[in-house]
């Protein structure tokens, strides 16, 4: 596994328009919330807890296996992230059923991947996650690596 510095170089060195740039702060978070949601919507037995059972253990793997060895830092505010997505997709999973978070999931998903996508024209720079499939994971730590520095952390 590469170094968190090494990993995110690699990505910024695809992200340097200022543009694409907002547009990944404003896609990148919607896009790992819906990958959270739709996982959430696959049935769980009662017998072994409530919807959202393997959303959870789905983000408690990527945090052990993946961004806390990565960097104790950024997986523990990526820990910070999970919950918080959670508790958001728990609300809204009672609020609007299955079928109405489905629907808000696919429709956030669709408009996130567009904007993903017009910010790399932008760019001039195809997605990093051509390259490597890994960097579906890193860009959600490489903007907490940003919001981190900002608030005087180092990872």
């Amino acid at each position: 596994m590469r170094d968190a510095a090494t990993w995110f170089g690699n990505y910024s060195r695809d992200h340097q328009n200022p543009t694409n740039r907002l547009i990944h702060w404003i896609c990148v978070p919607a896009i790992t919330w819906t990958v959270i949601a739709f996982i959430w919507l696959i049935p769980v037995p009662s017998a072994f807890g409530k919807p959202g059972l393997w959303a959870v253990v789905g983000m408690f793997l990527a945090f052990c296996f993946y961004y806390y060895r990565l960097s104790r830092v950024i997986g523990l505010a990526m820990a910070g992230a999970f919950i918080s997505l959670a508790f958001l997709t728990d609300f809204l999973y009672y609020a609007l059923g299955p079928s109405g978070l489905a629907w808000l999931a696919a429709i956030v998903f669709v408009a996130a991947w567009i904007g993903q996508f017009i910010g790399h024209k932008i760019e001039g720079r195809r997605p990093s996650f051509f390259t490597d499939l890994q960097y579906l994971l890193i860009g959600p730590a490489w903007l907490m690596s940003k919001a981190l520095r900002r608030a005087g952390k180092d990872y």
